[in-house]
């Protein structure tokens, strides 16, 4: 089969470790017999230094007639000074907006290999844990009205959460036909107890829990859901929840991971196309040196094989080897704590060597 994949590599450490997914991806090319076309295009500071903006139209073009799109990551302190809607941050709203993408997966993973990296006590991850975090990326408070007015206490600033029950409707359907591929269970996440916008939400999460019986399903309030990710990580297999909470619950469950340079992520919408990134920054105090770590930007790759091109087998090849290199006692720089490492384009030799 034949795929069109946009790059967008981005700044920083982006080049480095999309170039790293790309070798990975040629390799199961070979193995499977299939052709990927990859057509780099500017976003974010490489595309301000460049034409003047974050997102250029040859770029959203590019994306919207590709197959799927993946991206390094953007941003820097070279262009923290420019106004907002100049911001190479700025890109990532605008391409998710051009191309539909109102689901963002995040998986969370503890690898067994890594267990000594995560911070919570032993006896708290003995077994390990698997979530995977589905986050309305669309709607709410970031997309609602905002702006600033003279209040009661004087100037004063406010940000709207809304949300349709449209919105609402395809975020539950995703949830619950990811949890039907996984452990049939979906925790959905919200703050009923005050918010108007999550009393619908909590609504229409059981109206489509009703459609799918064989899914065990539970509400939490995001407090709740906040220290229990702490508490008892493993309780969860899928937890879907809005934009806003999402954001912030997706950012704690990486860090009892171990290490953020290892977890991927995807967005996705109405069609097979998706974006693929890792959730890590652009890192530009380690751009060049070949010390980023690539196996997040790998396996989003892996994750695009999966849910964008219907490639199972091809993604559980990608997944099986970063298992079998992390057994393996490889590492780079980032869970290295001061041993002896492995570059950017070593940990992908290893890779590539299990494919």
């Amino acid at each position: 089969m034949k795929y069109n994949i946009a790059l967008l590599k981005g700044d920083g450490i982006g080049p480095e470790i999309v170039d790293s997914a790309v070798r990975v991806l040629e390799k199961i090319a070979r193995k499977y017999g299939h052709e990927f076309v990859f057509t780099p295009y500017l976003i974010g500071g490489a595309a301000i230094d460049a034409c003047g903006e974050p997102l250029p139209k040859e770029t959203v073009e590019g994306c919207l007639a590709s197959d799927s799109v993946l991206l390094g990551a953007v941003g820097g302190p070279k262009w923290d000074t420019l106004p907002g809607n100049l911001r190479p941050e700025k890109a990532l709203l605008g391409i998710r907006a051009a191309m539909g993408l109102f689901t963002n997966l995040r998986p969370a993973k503890l690898y067994p290999a890594l267990k000594g990296e995560c911070p919570l006590r032993a006896d708290l991850v003995e077994n390990g844990f698997d979530i995977m975090i589905v986050r309305e990326l669309t709607g709410g408070i970031y997309f609602g009205e905002r702006g600033m007015r003279e209040g009661k206490w004087g100037e004063e600033a406010y940000d709207t959460e809304c949300y349709s029950r449209m919105e609402i409707e395809r975020i539950a359907k995703v949830a619950f036909e990811t949890a039907m591929k996984r452990g049939k269970r979906v925790t959905s996440i919200d703050k009923a107890n005050v918010l108007e916008s999550s009393r619908l939400w909590r609504k229409i999460m059981h109206e489509t829990a009703e459609r799918y019986p064989e899914v065990e399903y539970s509400d939490m309030l995001v407090d709740n859901a906040a220290m229990q990710l702490v508490r008892n990580p493993a309780q969860f297999d899928v937890v879907v929840t809005s934009n806003m909470f999402g954001d912030i619950l997706s950012d704690e469950a990486s860090q009892i991971t171990g290490s953020i340079g290892m977890l991927p992520s995807a967005s996705l919408g109405e069609t097979s196309r998706g974006l693929y990134e890792p959730i890590h920054g652009s890192a530009p105090d380690i751009a060049g040196q070949h010390k980023a770590n690539p196996i997040a930007t790998i396996l989003s790759a892996g994750m695009m094989l999966l849910h964008s091109f219907g490639l199972s087998r091809e993604n559980e090849d990608i997944v099986n080897a970063v298992d079998a290199v992390l057994n393996a006692g490889y590492r780079t720089a980032d869970l290295a704590h001061g041993a002896p490492s492995l570059s950017t384009e070593e940990i992908t030799d290893k890779i590539l060597a299990q494919i």
